[in-house]
């Protein structure tokens, strides 16, 4: 047999709205890592959207400037330091929204780490 209709639904739904996707997915892998790292709290699930989508924008404009400038130590550290970049987007944006605190730097390297290891786990299946 054949895969059930509704993943074919799902899939078709899903390749035109990857952004929307792709938030609700962030929100999701926020609210795991909040639930399991001491020192990062979301509220709930509609603060972890919007916290997800300014991530999201932070990403594409702070984030593009930082990763081009930390080129090269991304290179030495064959990549690692991209957690870097990561986690001082990460404390930015907790320290502009009210519903999403991360207490130091620390928690917020392992919170760029699980939502990267989230979001691989996820991309294999989507």
């Amino acid at each position: 047999m054949g895969e059930p209709i509704f993943l074919d639904y799902f899939i078709a739904e899903t390749t035109g709205n990857g952004f929307i996707m792709q938030t609700i997915l962030n929100a999701c892998a926020l609210l795991l890592g909040a639930s399991l790292i001491r020192g990062v709290e979301v509220k709930n699930f509609v603060s972890a959207a919007i916290v997800a989508v300014v991530l999201a924008l932070l990403n594409a404009t702070l984030g593009a400037v930082m990763d081009f400038i930390s080129a090269p130590l991304r290179w030495i550290t064959l990549g690692l330091f991209a957690f870097v970049v990561d986690a001082v987007v990460i404390l930015i944006t907790a320290n502009y929204m009210k519903n999403f605190r991360v207490d130091g730097f620390g928690p917020a390297v392992y919170l760029a780490i699980a939502m990267s290891i989230f979001n691989l786990i996820l991309s294999i299946f989507i």
